[in-house]
């Protein structure tokens, strides 16, 4: 061999020797991960990336390893600090050490990690999205929209095997007011690279028969926590903010935090707390309508009470008036009489025959007002008599108690087995339900 000629492993030991001597210190590194992957030996192998300024082409790259000693310490800190994992595409700031092996060849073993850094840059990649969607003027459309004030008819965006939509689903028909809510999935991937495309397609679905539901639900139950940064897409929050139907968003856990969550109608921490969302809304609804339903139950006796009361001051009033008046024509007859005494008799009659007139009309009119107010009350009193139950039940109505006494207003209140009473107008019949058929479906 030459002897200027050196062997690859020569050359390779010299290169090893000059890092070792020149580059011996830790550096701290701030760079893309492009590659991420735990392997079953415990150690964890990832690739570092840098980008050009517009973000499309790589200007550098270096192989790094965490040594499974290293990634068990630091790992946790990592996910506890951030809530997330380590991952592709995440941007890191690590501190490393440059290695050099004759076989493998350049890499960098990672010593430590900075989570601030990490949580620094998800801080930024929302703010930038939030920041965008303002500018584009539709940050807090979806927010604008008004609220039914019924929910009952819910387009739901989840995993059809997912145990938050089970939570939620269950919540809803079992809920204790008897609420019935109509529900369909527009299944979507809620985990992993194709979560974006698949919900864009569940919505973009519901938006296209949006005059058949009240109301968009986005959820997802628990688990890993790095999963949610599928949802920190601009292209799903501008989604959300453009339908046509408020969105309620319930993902992940109560810490959990999304850029959905700033866009949304409304937002709940969790699937069960979108549930209970919709539960409250509905009993709030139906407490304003049975107490609508007992002012209109009050209203006639209350119309009939006030107009007893106006006869009984009428009936006080109108023989003080017409005295009253009465009198002030006597008088001014009087006073007529006296002034025009030198006056021809027919100019002091005529006074007296418009006196007796005026005294007609006015316990005609007396008559008149007391005989009106008389009508209205026997008017009043034969509505009221209509309302009468037993009138109902003579007419061929009937009531239904269930066995403690209560009255049955839904069939959601009775269950095959149940005994049963049915009040007509002539007795009591009591019977045990075979089944129970709720003939609204069937319309």
């Amino acid at each position: 061999m030459p002897a200027d000629s050196v062997t690859l492993y020569e050359l390779n030991a010299l290169v090893r020797s000059v890092l070792e001597q020149t580059m011996s210190d830790a550096y701290w590194l701030e760079a893309e991960l492009s590659e991420a992957r735990l392997a079953s030996n415990g150690h964890f192998y990832v690739e570092f990336v840098e980008k050009d300024s517009s973000g499309r082409s790589f200007i550098a790259k270096a192989r790094g390893t965490i040594w499974a000693r290293t990634y068990h310490t630091i790992a946790p800190l990592f996910e506890h600090a951030t809530g997330e994992r380590l991952r592709a595409g995440m941007k890191v700031r690590v501190q490393v050490t440059v290695s050099f092996h004759e076989l493998y060849g350049y890499s960098l073993n990672v010593i430590d990690i900075d989570p601030t850094y990490t949580l620094g840059d998800m801080a930024r990649r929302r703010r930038e999205i939030l920041e965008q969607l303002e500018a584009d003027g539709i940050l807090h459309d979806n927010q604008e929209l008004e609220l039914p004030s019924l929910l009952k008819r819910i387009a739901i965006v989840s995993s059809a095997g997912a145990a938050g939509y089970g939570d939620f689903c269950n919540q809803l028909e079992n809920n204790d007011y008897g609420l019935a809510f109509h529900l369909q999935l527009f299944p979507a991937v809620m985990q992993g690279e194709h979560v974006e495309e698949s919900v864009l397609a569940a919505l973009a679905a519901i938006a296209d028969e949006a005059d058949r539901w009240d109301c968009a639900v986005i959820i997802r139950g628990g688990g890993a926590t790095s999963d949610l940064s599928d949802f920190d897409s601009y292209h799903l929050a501008a989604a959300i903010t453009q339908m046509p139907l408020p969105v309620i968003v319930g993902i992940g856990h109560e810490r959990d935090e999304t850029v959905l969550d700033f866009v949304a109608h409304t937002r709940v921490k969790t699937p069960t707390a979108a549930a209970a969302f919709l539960i409250n809304h509905g009993a709030e609804q139906l407490a304003r309508l049975n107490t609508l339903q007992d002012r209109i139950m009050q209203m006639p006796r209350l119309q009939l009470q006030a107009a007893r009361e106006r006869m009984t001051r009428l009936q006080t009033l109108l023989p003080r008036t017409v005295a009253m008046t009465i009198e002030r024509e006597r008088h001014k007859q009087q006073q007529l009489s006296q002034r025009f005494r030198h006056t021809p008799l027919l100019r002091v009659q005529s006074s007296r025959l418009t006196a007796q007139s005026l005294e007609v009309r006015i316990a005609n009119a007396a008559k008149l007002a007391l005989q009106g107010s008389r009508l209205k009350v026997q008017s009043l009193e034969t509505r009221l008599a209509a309302l009468d139950p037993a009138l109902q039940l003579r007419r061929g109505f009937s009531l239904t108690y269930s066995s403690d006494g209560h009255l049955l207003r839904s069939i959601a209140d009775i269950r095959p087995g149940d005994t049963i009473t049915t009040r007509l107008a002539d007795g009591d019949v009591a019977a045990v339900t075979t089944s129970v058929q709720n003939t609204q479906h069937n319309r």
